[in-house]
């Protein structure tokens, strides 16, 4: 053999070896928001029986974080894990606090080898460490764990969503979820929008008549709270410790001196009558005693009833047709700002100085503003003046359900693609710009009567918010194409027991069966959601209006509705019903199919009605409103019933396509 071909045989099998090395050395797992850094090794850690939870006694919050981890990995995997004080050992997952700069407030490291070490500076970055580590094990059947060190920091310090539960009453139940959903994900900043007021064009352009809402209960207002849902404040200040475990900072906001109808229709004397009574009147020195007590209410005190450090005192969308309304539009946001200040809070403001531009000044320093319209705050200028931004454009992150305008549902791959929070409308900044404190998204509820559902919302917010978790932790450094990251989403959890969705499998299939429904009967099904078909054969009996087929939390579906007696459904205070009856003395097979647009029934393989999206007008044709009809169809409880119901059978995709 000659020496250059023995120099190309030894070359070529190297190359090789590190070709096969390479191969089995693991690729970036998938996590939302993406890893910063990976650095892979070979092979797999697989928990076992004896694996435990360790933390140091010496380490103040480390305890609580373990015992968090535990109560989420049973709840996950059905798997209890013990937590212990002390060293780990192989096999373990270990807790620990470790300095390092780099990492910052938020960031975490961990090393999967024979053993998890979870490391960060802080509490809050173990807490995320330990979400990561959940998003991972739960991608296996044995919650394996592809061996690598992981190195993790936020772009950003504020991840955030907004939800309108002003126009329309968002149960604490639900809040809650949302605050586990994002916890799961990252997002550390939830801003709980407390009062508004529908338009004024589906209520007879009278204010009077027009919808509004307060959704926390007043001891200084009695009555004021909306009576067709609010927060007590025992519950309000629960959400908020539930939130803290959790990483999560709740934001509430009274939106005043507009969007301020609810307090108006309490007190008409403080409302505009040249603007409109969803207006203060600014010149009105009892709108200040009234506000003053307002905001005082929920301030004062050792254990006040807004826990967090910040408080959004709203201040958008005033009329600026006059000077010395703007002139007093700008000392009301001044004074609110500092009011709030006076109780140790950061106040927070909607952008809308330059819309209202003007000689009185309005304190900046250490006041953050949400920057949603260049039109009504230059985010540059406002800089320049020395706020903060939070990035929330209006263009990009405005959830309106079903409205016709903004967005019904986000563009998750452009916002993917495109998107970070140095973008505000057509204005591009650094990345990382010292006066960006981070970005939200927003769901708007405008539309008061509209038929959206909390499914819907979140049918539009969950997408976004996995998204967007990316967009505001991870930034510029996405490596994952959307296409892989949209198919692979889809796959996690909502959050450890939560499954707002209702979803149910992963592949089409049917997933609950009953050879008989008998009344009274509880199953092993909460719910299906979109897609689904529920059908069943049914012989048919004489049912009172009112009787239930199933019930859930959230929905009810009526054999005979209490109005028209016809075949029906509830949520969300909305009751919509079928052209159908139940024919008595027949047996009949019925299906119930529904997605995100709309609600069907079949009769015997034939479709009888479909419940799509209406329009509705109002004002002689000059309005409309665009009204959903759809339903999670609640499968917890049967109900009483004379009828004889067979052969049900839930399918997770639309069965009649």
């Amino acid at each position: 053999m000659t020496k250059q071909i023995y120099l190309f045989l030894l070359i070529t099998f190297c190359l090789m070896s590190i070709t096969n090395i390479q191969a089995d050395i693991n690729q970036k797992p998938f996590v939302i928001p993406e890893l910063k850094e990976w650095k892979g090794a070979d092979g797999d850690f697989i928990p076992t029986n004896t694996t435990r939870i360790t933390y140091s006694e010496k380490e103040n919050g480390s305890r609580q974080i373990a015992e968090q981890l535990a109560a989420d990995y049973q709840t996950m995997f059905g798997k209890q894990i013990q937590v212990v004080a002390g060293k780990g050992k192989a096999g373990d997952f270990v807790l620990q606090l470790k300095a390092d700069k780099k990492l910052g407030n938020e960031g975490y490291a961990i090393q999967i080898k024979d053993r998890v070490i979870l490391t960060a500076p802080t509490t809050k970055g173990l807490f995320w460490a330990t979400r990561t580590l959940l998003q991972l094990a739960e991608q296996d059947k044995q919650q394996a764990l592809p061996k690598g060190e992981i190195r993790d920091f936020p772009d950003y310090a504020i991840r955030g969503f907004m939800l309108d539960c002003g126009r329309k009453f968002i149960p604490m139940s639900f809040l809650r979820d949302y605050v586990r959903i994002m916890s799961y994900y990252k997002m550390n900043t939830f801003q709980i929008h407390l009062n508004d007021n529908a338009f004024k064009q589906y209520f007879e352009h009278d204010w009077m008549k027009t919808y509004a809402a307060f959704r926390l209960e007043s001891e200084t207002f009695p009555g004021l709270a909306a009576p067709d849902g609010h927060y007590t404040k025992k519950e309000f200040i629960e959400l908020q410790l539930l939130a803290d475990s959790l990483g999560v900072e709740i934001i509430p906001e009274i939106d005043v001196p507009a969007h301020s109808l609810a307090f108006t229709q309490y007190c008409p004397e403080i409302g505009s009558q040249e603007y409109g009574l969803d207006h203060l009147d600014l010149f009105n020195p009892k709108t200040y005693e009234f506000v003053d007590a307002l905001f005082k209410e929920y301030l004062e005190g050792e254990n006040p009833v807004f826990r967090g450090p910040r408080v959004h005192i709203g201040t958008d969308e005033y009329s600026n047709k006059k000077k010395d309304v703007v002139e007093k539009f700008r000392a009301f946001t001044d004074h609110y700002i500092r009011y709030v200040e006076s109780f140790g809070k950061q106040a927070c403001v909607w952008g809308a100085l330059t819309h209202a531009q003007g000689d009185t000044p309005v304190k900046s320093a250490n006041v953050l503003m949400s920057a949603w319209y260049n039109g009504y705050a230059d985010p540059a200028e406002m800089m320049k003046q020395g706020y903060q931004l939070i990035s929330i454009p209006d263009d990009f992150l405005y959830i309106v359900p079903a409205a016709g305008y903004y967005h019904d549902y986000l563009d998750t791959e452009q916002l993917y693609r495109e998107w970070t929070p140095a973008k505000i409308g057509k204005a591009v900044f650094d990345e990382q710009h010292p006066q960006i404190s981070g970005g939200m998204f927003a769901v708007w509820n405008d539309h008061y009567g509209n038929g959206i559902s909390t499914k819907d919302i979140h049918d539009r917010a969950f997408p976004a918010m996995q998204t967007l978790a990316v967009k505001m932790w991870t930034g510029t450094s996405t490596a994952l194409p959307y296409q892989e990251f949209d198919a692979a989403r889809i796959h996690l959890s909502e959050a450890p027991g939560v499954n707002v969705a209702g979803r149910v499998g992963k592949k089409p299939a049917c997933v609950m069966e009953l050879a008989q429904v008998q009344s009274g009967q509880t199953t092993e099904l909460k719910e299906i959601g979109y897609p689904y078909s529920v059908s069943f054969e049914i012989e048919g009996a004489k049912e009172e209006p009112g009787t239930v087929l199933f019930r859930s939390p959230d929905a009810v579906v009526y054999l005979a509705d209490p109005i028209t007696g016809r075949l029906g459904f509830v949520r969300d205070g909305y009751l919509n019903t079928f052209n159908y009856y139940l024919p008595v003395g027949q047996k009949v097979k019925l299906t119930i199919s529904g997605d995100n647009k709309h609600t069907a029934l079949y009769v015997n393989d034939q479709l009888k009605d479909d419940l799509t999206i209406q329009t509705r007008w109002f004002n002689e044709g000059k309005d409309k409103m665009s009204y959903v009809r759809t339903l999670v169809f609640p499968l917890q409880k049967a109900g009483q019933f004379n009828s004889q119901i067979h052969q049900l059978k839930v399918y997770n995709y639309w069965v009649n396509d």
